[in-house]
């Protein structure tokens, strides 16, 4: 790719800015300046050219489902896939499972993170800690209490950054101090904690909500619950799945009110099925069936998504937010949730030059991960 093109509208954050040359050196942000004579004969991009998607909740794609498949060529896989859709970092997600999966999702991570393989940030584990009642489709043979060797694992040095989604009735605020203490980010979810329980979590150090809404204690008046909870604290991250299906249009306008586009992160929770030619995947016990956008158990139960970080941003600009809020969902707002806003999640001197360009419908034409280009419309 060059080292400069002229782009005919960029935000980079922050602003919007029209016929700029951007300049890139070693994958990063060298100058972003208004276009001049001198730079006509550079390489035009036609469209919007925005900071590169980061999702933090990822369980698959490509017609891979990490559990099933945790390998080093997987997560290539799983990358490749979203990076169509605009995705430049991920954390892959392993569902509630056996300690021997959790171990080997956690070797292939740590391989992969040795390779300093493009678009992954490190690994997120959604369970196995979690409440019975809120399970969703989290296996039950798998729910257990946390364990020395799961906390050892959790803490690995080796695994870049480490998300853990737990039930804060099920795990001590010592331990969750534990998790903090070692830089895992921790997150509150499929849990039936009250807002007590909740609010002393986030006190231990809980920093995050999985998909808000979803599988927690509901807010009522007399007992607001792990939504109640969420919603009022400022510190907190919560991520939030806009795919028609999992949250009403008015909780997604309420939790962005509530909390601001600067704590709210769009995720996918998606599945195998985005960017892979899938319409039934084994699951454990069951399997996951698809209908359109929609995936869900046979029970009916939703089962993850079939979401990409472009539809994402799409749906939630179609509900009035505007499009520099939806893009810093997209983007900062997770880069700063994970401690990553000093390189990525702006396009801007100094930072990566990871990008995605939209088209007029906001839908990713082509994307670059420090700068080279690992996919294209035309691919």
């Amino acid at each position: 790719m060059p080292s400069a093109f002229r782009v005919s509208q960029l935000f980079d954050g922050e602003q919007f800015v029209d016929d700029v040359t951007l300049r890139l050196d070693n994958g990063c942000v060298a100058s972003i300046t208004s276009t001049t004579p001198a730079d006509a004969g550079l390489p035009l991009i036609q469209g919007l050219l925005v900071p590169g998607f980061i999702d933090v909740q990822v369980n698959g794609g490509g017609g891979i489902l990490f559990n099933a498949e945790p390998t080093v060529e997987n997560l290539q896989v799983m990358s490749t896939a979203h990076s169509r859709f605009g995705t430049t970092a991920m954390m892959p997600t392993l569902i509630t499972d056996q300690f021997d999966t959790m171990t080997r999702a956690a070797d292939a991570m740590a391989s992969a993170i040795d390779a300093g393989q493009p678009g992954i940030l490190g690994i997120h584990f959604e369970g196995p800690h979690l409440s019975e009642q809120k399970k969703g489709i989290h296996r039950s043979q798998f729910i257990r209490p946390l364990s020395d060797d799961e906390l050892a694992l959790f803490t690995r040095s080796d695994l870049g950054q480490v998300m853990v989604t737990l039930a804060p009735e099920r795990v001590s605020t010592d331990d969750i101090r534990t998790l903090v203490s070692a830089g895992v980010r921790v997150c509150l979810g499929h849990s039936n904690a009250d807002a007590e329980t909740t609010l002393a979590a986030l006190d231990a150090g809980a920093s995050g909500f999985t998909h808000l809404f979803n599988a927690m204690s509901p807010l009522q008046s007399r007992a607001p619950g792990m939504i109640g909870a969420a919603l009022l604290d400022n510190h907190s991250y919560c991520g939030l799945i806009n795919d028609h299906y999992h949250v009403h249009p008015l909780a997604i306008q309420l939790a962005i009110k509530s909390k601001g586009p600067d704590h709210i992160m769009l995720v996918t929770d998606a599945m195998a099925h985005v960017g892979g030619n899938v319409d039934e995947l084994p699951f454990f016990d069951t399997h996951i069936i698809r209908h359109g956008d929609k995936l869900t158990i046979p029970e009916g139960n939703l089962a993850g998504s079939a979401l990409d970080m472009a539809s994402a941003v799409r749906n939630t600009h179609a509900l009035g937010i505007p499009l520099k809020d939806c893009l810093n969902m997209a983007s900062l707002t997770p880069a700063r949730y994970l401690g990553q806003a000093h390189k990525m999640g702006k396009l801007t001197p100094g930072y990566r030059a990871n990008m995605v360009l939209l088209d007029e419908h906001f839908s990713a034409q082509a994307t670059w991960i420090e700068g080279r280009p690992v996919w294209t419309q035309t691919d």
